[in-house]
């Protein structure tokens, strides 16, 4: 078997919008200035925690209780922006047929590791009716934040999928150092929220232009299969 793991906010969904719309309302709810879009983008994928950390340039350990007031807030702010349409989070162009091709393959699993909240996962794939998509989702509430390996290692474990067989499909350098620290190739994506050649910097295989590449440059990785659908 194999494994092909996706991460969601700038992979999967275009969640751009309601993610600075909630920071800056949390920022303004605790009475300081607002980070501006370009921080806020830059941070997506790490957990809640390691974004208000490197934020408001905290150390390891310093004030976590105002830590831990922020992701409340931060929280409140997502859960109610949530029900206003004007802050979906659309899947891009392409992911639902991709997804669609990959999940016919017979040997062939896909996952999901995220620094969404695991709340947020379900939220999101029942939205899209995706729930039965993927064998294993790992979230912020699972492991260490990336670039950390233990999502990735911890989607091997539960897959019994060796790193050699696992790809990691992401927008963000933190998702590419994920991937390397776990041993495992990456594949990054040019519409998220980090620079294409920070992607190639830190380890993408290659960086996909539109969805429509995906299956070419999983053959590039692996190599030409024989495809059988389920």
């Amino acid at each position: 078997m194999r494994l092909v793991i996706f991460d969601c906010d700038g992979t999967l969904v275009d969640s751009r919008k309601i993610i600075v719309a909630a920071m800056t309302m949390t920022f303004e709810a605790v009475g300081l200035e607002a980070p501006d879009r370009t921080s806020i983008l830059g941070l997506v994928g790490l957990s809640l925690r390691e974004t208000f950390r490197h934020l408001l340039d905290l150390r390891p350990g310093q004030d976590e209780h105002a830590l831990e007031h922020l992701i409340a807030a931060y929280r409140q702010s997502f859960s109610e922006l949530r029900e206003d349409p004007a802050m979906a989070e659309p899947l891009y162009e392409g992911a639902r047929e991709a997804l669609d091709a990959l999940a016919r393959e017979d040997r062939l699993l896909l996952g999901i590791a995220t620094g969404k909240s695991r709340t947020g996962v379900r939220r999101l794939l029942e939205r899209e009716s995706l729930g039965g998509y993927f064998s294993v989702i790992q979230t912020a509430d699972d492991a260490p934040s990336k670039p950390d390996p233990g999502m990735i290692e911890q989607a091997l474990e539960a897959t019994g999928v060796g790193a050699r067989d696992a790809v990691m499909i992401g927008d963000t350098t933190f998702d590419m150092l994920m991937a390397r620290n776990a041993g495992v190739r990456a594949l990054g994506v040019a519409w998220g929220y980090h620079p294409v050649d920070e992607l190639h910097q830190t380890g993408a295989t290659r960086v996909l232009r539109a969805y429509d590449e995906l299956g070419g440059a999983l053959e590039h990785v692996w190599g030409p299969q024989k495809r059988s659908a389920r």
